[in-house]
């Protein structure tokens, strides 16, 4: 065997080992190139479809809604949505299903406990307290009321007062009001009005002895004009002795903490002077003690034109009685007005006309007070010498029972 030619090597004649070996790497090297060209042809067409997509979705907002400018932002939350579903369709979320808590059947379950709030014991305690406080001052009120006695008033009244049920109820109602508590306001003014012989000055007297008995005699001031004021030439120094006598009493009550009472009787005779000066001391300006009195008028004013109302609407009666306090009581008032602004914050008490029945009763109360055996047919016989209203079935005495004890004392 000779030496290769050195041409041979040129023409690419290697021996057959080489030719081999540079074959295969040849073949792994494009088989590398075509993996790649396929990734990027692949990349390429994903990026485009990508593209078509995000503008297709960007026409559709915009035909939606057309002020909306703002940017898209690339995200990688549609990497899984398949590519050829629509883009303008909403996506369809799947409802996450509440999974339900199983308890095994062998054992048991556990009831949760409520727990007590303490702020409800601090609750029920302070009810506790307001309750207590409450029932205490009721009790205070009573304790108050019982100084004055006032259900031995409602015996004398309903025992000595005939044909004026309504006016001794609100009379009582009035004065329990008052009388509940020490400091007030304003003073009780309590007007009574009513016809002759009706029982106005006998209500009167009958409460200056009540309350003389239960506050002391120096707290009850009667008051009689024609009596304590005869002439026209007293009228200043009346004035002078009734401010001074007021004033001493009221002074005298404030220090004993009880409240005075003044009853004026036969106040149609009292002159204009005495008016004016007892309005002042009911509606005081400055002084607190003034305050805390009470104050009854007794007179006759509009006793004509409560009669004619009496009469007039004597069919209205319910048991022998008329409720003149809702349909006299503001005529009454404007009328008294008229006379004199001493009425304007009064409460008024009008006194109805006493029928015949009445009349006997007041003749059986006195007989058996001067010592007399109150014998019916006699009884009878002298209600029938006096005179009378008749208006259908009923009888309305013109005096009341003013003329009674003048009939007694002639037996």
């Amino acid at each position: 065997m000779g030496e290769q030619d050195p041409s041979d090597r040129l023409r690419g004649d290697f021996p057959k080992e080489m030719k081999e070996n540079g074959t295969a790497s040849f073949s792994q090297f494009s088989s590398s190139v075509r993996a790649m060209v396929r990734i990027r042809q692949k990349y390429q067409a994903i990026k485009k479809r990508r593209l078509e997509i995000a503008a297709a979705t960007t026409a559709a907002q915009s035909l939606t809604s057309p002020r909306s400018i703002s940017p898209k932002v690339f995200t990688f939350e549609n990497l899984h949505d398949p590519i050829y579903s629509n883009p303008a369709s909403p996506r369809k979320r799947k409802k996450k299903r509440k999974l339900r808590v199983l308890y095994p059947s062998s054992s048991l379950r556990a009831v949760p406990t409520k727990e007590r709030s303490r702020a409800k014991n601090c609750l029920y305690l302070l009810c506790i307290i307001v309750f207590l406080q409450v029932y205490n001052a009721i009790e205070n009120l009573d304790d108050h009321v019982l100084k004055y006695d006032l259900d031995g008033l409602e015996k004398t009244l309903k025992r000595e007062v005939f044909g004026q049920q309504e006016v001794a109820e609100s009379l009582l109602s009035h004065l329990h009001d008052y009388l509940s508590t020490y400091v007030h306001n304003k003073p009780l003014v309590l007007s009574l009005h009513g016809p002759t012989g009706v029982g106005k000055s006998h209500v009167g007297r009958l409460l200056a002895q009540h309350f003389r008995s239960v506050v002391g005699e120096d707290l009850v001031m009667q008051y009689f004009v024609l009596h304590h004021c005869p002439t026209d030439d007293d009228i200043p120094q009346c004035t002078k002795s009734l401010d001074s006598h007021v004033s001493e009493m009221v002074t005298q009550a404030e220090e004993v903490e009880k409240i005075p009472v003044f009853i004026f009787d036969e106040v149609e005779h009292m002159p204009r002077e005495l008016l004016d000066r007892l309005q002042d001391l009911i509606h005081p300006k400055n002084n607190n003690e003034y305050l805390n009195a009470i104050y009854i008028l007794i007179s006759n004013l509009g006793h004509e034109d409560i009669t004619k109302f009496v009469l007039h609407n004597s069919s209205i009666a319910v048991s022998g009685r008329l409720s003149l306090s809702q349909e006299l009581s503001p005529w009454l008032r404007s009328y008294l007005q008229r006379y004199h602004m001493l009425f304007l914050e009064a409460e008024l008490l009008p006194f109805m006309l006493l029928e015949k029945s009445h009349i006997m009763d007041c003749f059986m109360d006195e007989m058996s007070r001067e010592g007399f055996y109150p014998d019916r047919s006699h009884v009878e016989r002298l209600a029938e010498e006096l005179s009378y209203y008749i208006v259908g079935e009923r009888e309305f005495s013109h005096t009341g029972c003013r003329q009674v004890v003048a009939k007694v004392n002639l037996l």
